[in-house]
């Protein structure tokens, strides 16, 4: 699971192009990890927070076996162990804020607010810290993604705002803004090192944060099923943990913020692709509109990303 292994496709693309593809691979994963998720909880008393854990604990074991297995090389410029600890921070609270607004406020609610709030807040913090402009066309491309992300999570006219959990979807975009920058700079600088090492950061900080709230909720599922359950958990934590996010470190660090943002919207397209294909549920107008406003923002951002030269990316 070594960076080359990950993105080993034999396509003559440019270093930003496989940047691109690591972030729509990652975007299409994260996608799986709800339907995984619902599979999970119908099958056991798991709670979300507990959930969280294992999954940050088991892709952590994954990358720790990965780093171990692969053959020693040069270490290459990046982060310090302080700023990777800070990354993580930042992802446990993206993670665990948005499992709270979720429990408090909804499914849909949650899941606007926060991937609604992060691209405005990646694309504002951007400009500010990074010196990235979005331009017209990026700002219409975001529009238009927010406006997807809306009609396609949305449509069904489902969920219940409380201010509560809008403040906690707030929060998850804010550490999912601070992440994606942070990681965006250190890319800048050509510091951003390697990102099954920054994953694995991350993890292990996940890991020690929500254990003692795992412990609190329960950390050993009940289940009539318990292989099926095990199955799910090394699922989550392999397939929308362990590669997912090493995937999004690789290319977070080569692509615009902004880009970036409107790319991981992808997510929510794969998650409602899974559930009606998968899980049985209703194809909307609402899923069948929203995918494609998404869909098209999204490769309206990648052309125009991929034509821009290498030297700008990095």
């Amino acid at each position: 699971m070594s960076k080359s292994s990950l993105l080993s496709l034999s396509l003559p693309v440019s270093p930003l192009g496989r940047s691109l593809l690591s972030l729509i691979v990652a975007g299409a994963a994260w996608g799986t990890a709800g339907a995984a998720a619902s599979l999970l909880y119908l099958a056991s008393d798991l709670g979300p927070l507990a959930l969280t854990f294992w999954r940050c604990a088991g892709g952590l074991l994954l990358l720790l076996g990965a780093l171990a297995l692969r053959p020693r090389r040069t270490a290459a410029a990046g982060p310090g162990r302080r700023s990777m600890a800070v990354t993580g921070l930042l992802f446990t609270l993206f993670q665990a804020a948005y499992f709270a607004a979720v429990q408090e406020t909804g499914l849909a609610v949650a899941t606007v607010v926060c991937l609604g709030a992060g691209p405005v807040l990646i694309a504002l913090g951007a400009r500010i810290g990074v010196g990235e402009r979005l331009g017209p066309g990026g700002a219409l491309a975001v529009g238009g993604a927010l406006a997807g992300l809306a009609v396609l999570v949305l449509g069904s006219g489902a969920g219940a705002v409380r201010p509560l959990g809008i403040g906690y979807a707030l929060l998850s975009a804010a550490g999912y803004a601070g992440m994606t920058l942070r990681t965006r700079a250190a890319g800048r600088r050509g510091a951003a090192g390697d990102p099954l090492v920054t994953t694995a950061w991350s993890l292990a900080v996940g890991t020690v944060a929500l254990l003692p709230l795992g412990l609190v909720e329960g950390l050993l599922p009940h289940a009539e099923a318990p292989g099926r359950v095990l199955g799910l958990i090394v699922y989550i934590a392999a397939v929308p943990t362990a590669l997912a996010y090493a995937l999004y470190f690789t290319g977070a660090a080569a692509v615009r913020a902004a880009t970036v943002s409107v790319i991981m919207l992808i997510e929510p397209v794969s998650a409602a692709v899974i559930a009606v294909l998968l899980l049985g549920e209703r194809l909307t107008t609402g899923t069948v509109a929203g995918t494609l406003l998404l869909l098209a923002a999204v490769g309206a951002l990648t052309v125009a990303e991929s034509r821009r030269a290498p030297a700008v990316a990095g």
